[in-house]
């Protein structure tokens, strides 16, 4: 039953939940679905529009808060405070997700959500290294702390609520919007800085230009916490407050709050005692799914520009490009995992980049506009393969009780070790040895990593989340479980 200890080797849906002597099962609300994705989407599209400002201007805000000099030492000032705010991630995501599991998802989703808003808004308003000097580069590292603690409690908290509002059989399709949310983010960020770099030029960009996207973010945010704070909790918690209560021997849904939040002390260090075989799956995973995506989406342009030696319009334009093509089929990968399974489609994304790679960095140093593409194009069409499931499937490894929790802890460790580090790592070594294919070894690398880590996870497509009763779209739906149960 929910709200009971579970054994973390137990499968997805092992533990039939009772109701009366019949099956339990939720039928859920298309229309609570709907509003409950479209939110959670939004949050995310603004979290990595926030993200990719910094990645897409990085050379820019090296030359705006460092001292001048070498541009290289700039450049690694900038993306070092870009992994900066991954250091404090698994901090929120420790603060954030267990705060989740025992208030629920709606009111902490909609705290991060004013946190990540307030915090870019902020970094659009700091003066130059020039105007006030070394306060410049302290301001901007406190800001991009406030988005690194508060963004580690989104995509735990994000995953979570759609996967406990989602049907189980399409759980895949609903979960890829998050993932569409986050190329829309990327895609508004580019689209943004190649417009403002096309109009108003690169000396303009640098004295107040890239500002203005930063600034953005705050009506942006006002929108994403109106629609939060318009959504119901999710079924599945709704659920385990009511479980929580009556094991409290309480009618009043205020008792099931004072119920959880006697065991929510404990709740980090039940995460890492009972669940830590399937944190370190998790770790891995992230990991593998991390380096690539931020080496594709974060990464690329600044390579194509600043080691390639490509106009800053031009890199962009083709990244927006495959992005865009991305988007039009990433519910299709979402859809496809629900029909065949997370492992096929998270397998055949991991080797895509452990076998494309290397070919795909040759394309794009070869130098023509086609060549770039087919080259970008090959590491999207694996990473799609990874964005369009890894939503559904990360969820499903843990239990209602400790999702929100155990997910943000496993997720932002992993973020803040591999993935907010893939840029300055990545360029360090290309400044060690010298070679452009060092973001290809790199991203094999991963890529061996996530093929292991793929082969030992469980399945979990079209099967109830663990710890949650099953989950369809109709009443038809739930009468022939039932059914099937009782026979």
């Amino acid at each position: 039953m929910a709200g009971q200890e579970h054994d973390e080797e137990a499968g997805p849906g092992a533990v039939p939940h009772r109701s009366g002597g019949a099956l339990d099962v939720t039928v859920t609300d298309g229309r609570a679905v709907g509003r409950a994705v479209k939110a959670a989407a939004l949050g995310n599209a603004m979290e990595w529009f926030d993200f990719g400002l910094y990645s897409y201007l990085a050379v820019t805000l090296g030359h705006v808060f460092f001292p001048s000099g070498n541009p290289t030492v700039q450049l690694l000032s900038s993306f070092a405070t870009f992994a900066v705010a991954f250091l404090v991630r698994p901090v929120g995501g420790m603060v954030f997700g267990p705060l989740g599991d025992r208030i629920g998802r709606k009111k902490v989703l909609a705290l991060t959500m004013i946190m990540m808003a307030t915090g870019t808004f902020a970094i659009g308003l700091i003066p130059s290294y020039a105007a006030i000097g070394f306060w410049a580069p302290a301001l901007l590292i406190l800001f991009r702390l406030v988005q690194g603690f508060s963004t580690g409690g989104e995509y735990g908290g994000a995953s979570t609520f759609i996967a406990e509002y989602a049907p189980d059989k399409r759980r895949g399709h609903y979960g890829s919007f998050l993932e569409f949310g986050t190329l829309c983010g990327y895609i508004g960020a580019a689209g943004l800085v190649t417009a403002l770099h096309a109009w108003a030029g690169a000396d303009a960009m640098e004295a107040w230009g890239w500002r203005l996207p930063f600034l953005v973010a705050g009506p942006l945010g006002l929108v994403g916490l109106y629609l939060r704070l318009r959504l119901d909790e999710t079924p599945a918690f709704r659920k385990l407050e009511s479980q929580s209560a009556r094991a409290a021997g309480a009618t009043d849904p205020g008792a099931a709050g004072a119920a959880r939040a006697e065991t929510a002390r404990g709740d980090l260090a039940r995460i890492f005692r009972r669940y830590w075989r399937t944190l370190i799956l998790c770790v891995a995973l992230v990991g593998a799914y991390n380096v690539t995506d931020y080496m594709l989406l974060s990464y690329m342009p600044t390579y194509l520009s600043d080691e390639l030696g490509y106009s800053d319009t031009r890199g962009l334009l083709v990244l927006l490009g495959v992005m865009a093509f991305l988007l039009l089929i990433i519910n299709r990968v979402g859809a496809l995992s629900d029909r065949f399974g997370r492992k096929p489609l998270l397998m055949t994304g991991m080797l895509g980049f452990l076998l494309l790679s290397l070919p795909a960095f040759l394309l794009i140093g070869g130098g023509s506009v086609p060549a770039i593409t087919a080259g970008v194009l090959m590491l999207g069409l694996s990473l799609v393969c990874l964005l369009g499931t890894m939503s559904a499937a990360l969820p499903a490894m843990f239990p209602t009780e400790v999702r929100y929790g155990a997910l943000s802890v496993g997720y932002n460790l992993s973020v803040s070790l591999f993935g907010g580090t893939t840029p300055l790592v990545i360029t360090a070594l290309i400044s060690a040895t010298g070679s452009n294919l060092t973001p290809a070894y790199y991203a094999m690398a991963a890529a061996l990593v996530g093929v292991v880590a793929v082969a030992l996870t469980k399945e979990t497509a079209q099967l109830p989340l663990p710890g949650s009763p099953p989950s369809v779209a109709t009443e038809a739906e739930a009468a022939q479980l039932r059914s099937d149960f009782r026979t």
